[in-house]
């Protein structure tokens, strides 16, 4: 079952002329404008500082799993997920129950999207601990398990290094009855991808067509140790998308990003997917070609519905 073919990301919540006590209702009214307009997920991301690539730290940034819920009950069909999950900020357990909540609450649209986080700064902010990279991989495995008997079975229990669960119970159960899909996010090959083969759904990779097309060269590898078929596996890529009705006004949206971003101009493109209609899936069906099934975007614009609205008629029209 593929688990998404184009979703939308909102990871900014500094919208001009919008005040805090307004602050949600945009983001539902983006979230409603891209479900309505052919995206067929919703995403936020799960930080407590806004991150530097997008803003100052300081900008507003709200807690993913309760913007979910509420974004839940505004919207009916889109699947819910965050972009993702640190498994540093939360016991795996205690996750298990909050994102089974959220697929209660939203009739089975739930996603578990989760890594090995990175942002030591908010870490250091907020006391949780930030062990090493080997240590938040073991930590990362653990919580792949644990949150997949949750989901699966009654009163699962487990023993590990970090985390342990006795009996635990997870009710009401989540909607569907092969539980809620889990996405690994992350690109790191001989661990993270590791993960993906034994373990997920669904991934999310950064990078080029060509950094995409290795990526999945090395995720087939592992699944082909372990003897898993990696088209049960759905594929997908996150990054930005500046789309308008002539390629001249996209670059020029685009240049205004990188500047207030702080962007070097000369790698816009490297994560931005740039252009008029016809341009945008141009330059994606190269992606779809490297073998991804599905995208992901964040939209510089979005609170502004109207580039949502083009970007989701667009894709689900062009690549039903």
């Amino acid at each position: 079952m593929r688990i998404t073919r184009f979703g939308l990301q909102i990871p900014n919540f500094t919208f001009p002329g919008v005040e805090d006590g307004e602050l949600f209702e945009r983001v539902a009214e983006i979230a409603v404008a891209a479900e309505g307009s052919g995206f067929d997920s919703v995403w936020v991301m799960d930080h407590f500082y806004q991150i530097a690539n997008v803003g100052p730290r300081t900008d507003p940034m709200l807690e993913a799993y309760t913007l979910l819920a509420a974004i839940a009950a505004r919207t009916e069909r889109a699947g819910l997920g965050a972009m993702v999950t640190g498994v540093t900020y939360r016991n795996p357990a205690h996750l298990a129950k909050v994102v089974t909540t959220l697929d209660v609450i939203s009739s089975g649209r739930a996603i578990l999207g989760i890594g090995a986080a990175w942002n030591d700064d908010e870490h250091a902010g907020y006391g949780f601990g930030f062990p090493s990279v080997t240590e938040r991989m073991e930590r990362l495995e653990e919580a792949l398990k644990i949150c997949r008997a949750m989901f699966t079975d009654e009163a699962p229990s487990f023993t590990g290094r970090h985390y342990s669960i006795a009996g635990a119970l997870n009710r009401p159960r989540p909607i569907r009855p092969g539980g809620i899909p889990i996405l690994v996010g992350g690109s790191g090959e001989r661990k993270t991808l590791r993960l993906v083969a034994m373990y997920a759904d669904a991934c999310n990779l950064f990078g080029d067509v060509g950094t995409i097309r290795h990526k999945l060269e090395v995720l087939n590898r592992h699944c082909e140790a372990i003897g898993r078929d990696p088209a049960e596996i759905t594929k997908t890529r996150l990054g930005g998308l500046v789309i308008a009705e002539t390629n001249a006004e996209a670059e020029r949206k685009a240049g205004v990003m990188a500047e207030a971003r702080g962007m070097d101009p000369a790698r816009v493109h490297d994560y931005l997917t740039v252009g008029d209609p016809d341009s945008v899936c141009e330059q994606l069906a190269k992606y779809f070609d490297a073998g991804l099934d599905g995208m992901i975007f964040n939209m510089n614009d979005a609170q502004d519905l109207d580039p949502v609205r083009l970007a989701g008629k667009t894709l689900s029209s062009a690549f039903a």
